[in-house]
């Protein structure tokens, strides 16, 4: 099978599965993991920041930052098309009592400044009204392509929330793949948030766990506040020692998006599919078939019989992930498939899901 369906689905390396074995371990909950200590220094140390706190997921992280940057009743000027506010089970306001506030989010990524400033109310004082307590932004932009937040808007909205004393995190899942296709150091991306979560999951190719990395009291809170929502894990040193080399070998990214631009290539010159175009191309590769014989569910069904594995990703779009487990032949043999596929007589159409997203 070639799986396309996510990055997530990347294993571990035979260097990573090394050093899990040999990792010196100690209790986190007691801070005395050395290897997890380890990897939250270097992570807040590749990304400009004071401290870090390993997570077991990204959903876990954004919530616990959410979490200790907004009082209960106060709200995060969230995007209508980001992860936080799709895909994390309204985790905010069920956990922390925060008002997920969507914004509308452009094709390329961004929260336009005036529609943040519409989430300010005329009067503060009114007690009708929620007050922002976080701005959440996402880069790279998993539902618009992995677009890249350009810095240079990056800066204008850190210092709109300056200017309002209201905090900036970053759903950073993939951010090493922003920085590499920007070429910059990630740090150059992250110093324009208070906070950042980050996924050694997906394309940095570990097995399990996020990082949240900012200041040092508000990564005491999320130590805090991860305790209380079970994210204890004792030993962790087992997938923090994964989660280092992930970190360190961050660079192999660029073939991810060199590959992501093989298949966009090739897709667009059959008949049938629809790119959707990307200003930077990381590692998604969005698209739509066009072909009225298929619907984005039977066109799924039909490549996974052929050994091409795909998901849904809203929008009547369909979603491929290239990462460390796909060669550039994974790629061709992929295309291949989607020619076939269309070039086929389709079945009858059906109304059951494909292949399931997971973000």
């Amino acid at each position: 099978m070639i799986e396309l369906r996510s990055d997530t689905f990347t294993l571990p390396t035979r260097e990573m599965r090394r050093a899990m074995g040999e990792a010196p371990l100690g209790d986190d909950v007691y801070g005395e993991d050395p290897t997890t200590n380890r990897l939250e220094e270097l992570a807040a140390a590749t990304l400009g920041k004071e401290a870090g706190c390993f997570m077991p997921s990204g959903t876990m992280a954004n919530l616990a930052s959410i979490m200790a940057h907004v009082p209960r009743g106060a709200k995060a000027l969230v995007g209508d098309e980001s992860d936080i506010y799709i895909y994390e089970a309204g985790g905010a306001s069920v956990c922390g009592g925060v008002v997920c506030e969507p914004v509308p989010t452009q094709p390329d990524g961004r929260l336009l400044l005036d529609d943040l400033a519409k989430g300010y109310p005329d009067d503060p004082d009114d007690p009708q009204f929620a007050l922002p307590g976080l701005i959440c932004l996402e880069n790279t932009h998993n539902r618009c392509g992995g677009a890249v937040l350009p810095l240079d808007y990056l800066r204008e909205v850190r210092q709109f929330a300056r200017e309002r004393d209201t905090p900036v995190h970053m759903d950073g899942a993939r951010i090493f793949n922003a920085a590499v296709a920007a070429g910059v150091p990630v740090a150059d991306i992250a110093r324009h948030a208070d906070s950042v979560q980050f996924c050694l999951s997906k394309g940095l190719s570990a097995p399990i766990g996020s990082m949240v990395v900012g200041t040092r009291p508000f990564i005491t809170k999320v130590h805090r506040i991860r305790k209380m929502l079970g994210g204890g894990m004792r030993q962790t040193g087992v997938v923090a020692a994964a989660g280092i080399l992930a970190i360190e070998n961050a660079g192999r990214l660029a073939e991810d998006h060199r590959n992501a631009g093989r298949l966009a290539d090739g897709l667009a010159k059959i008949p049938g599919i629809e790119v959707v175009p990307a200003a930077t191309r990381t590692n998604i590769v969005m698209f739509r078939v066009i072909d009225d014989r298929f619907t984005v569910q039977t066109f799924a069904q039909a490549a996974g019989r052929h050994g091409l594995a795909v998901a849904e990703l809203g929008h009547g779009r369909l979603r491929a992930v290239t990462h460390r487990g796909l060669s550039e032949q994974d790629v061709a043999d992929a295309v291949d498939v989607v020619a076939r596929v269309l070039a086929e007589p389709a079945g009858p159409l059906s109304t059951e899901a494909g292949a399931g997203n997971r973000v």
